[in-house]
């Protein structure tokens, strides 16, 4: 699930991704415009900042812009900045991976193998979206290959 801060930085990155070309925004105005409190904010853009994804400017005309146009920007890699793996549980992680204290056996656990495959189609989807799509909204457009050899459960 994504967390709050992850939600934060994603409408922070898409406030960024609308202003016009070489205008910057302060953390202030971001978090005014998108209900997200201040400090939470800062700590979220310092971390997009530390990862390449913005880049800030001091002085009155300062504030913070994407480092890279919004078409290079894929959402997966800046979830995992702000949230860490995309996976739903440790055990199904391929970065944090920690098997689960009550599981004697990680490889035939069922709830592990489910897991895994969300993590699949979630990184599946997320790693090809762009920031540019997530606001144009192109992203119905997207295709992904969610072939799982696994029965589909009617709704």
């Amino acid at each position: 699930m994504l967390t709050k801060k992850g939600k934060y930085g994603l409408k922070a990155l898409i406030a960024l991704a609308r202003l016009p070309e070489g205008e910057t925004a302060f953390s202030g105005e971001i978090a005014l415009a998108n209900q997200i409190p201040k400090k939470f904010l800062d700590t979220i853009l310092l971390e997009l900042r530390n990862a390449g994804i913005v880049r800030s400017r001091k002085g009155p005309t300062g504030g913070y812009s994407l480092s890279r146009p919004a078409s290079e920007v894929r959402i997966g890699h800046a979830i995992r900045v702000i949230d860490g793996p995309l996976a739903p549980i440790r055990c199904a992680s391929r970065t944090a991976y920690e098997a689960c204290e009550d599981c004697s056996d990680p490889a035939a656990c069922l709830v592990r193998k489910a897991m895994t495959q969300v993590r699949d189609a979630m990184s599946e989807i997320l790693d090809k979206l762009t920031l540019e799509q997530l606001v144009s909204g192109g992203y119905a457009d997207l295709h992904v290959d969610l072939d799982m050899d696994m029965p589909r459960v009617a709704t």
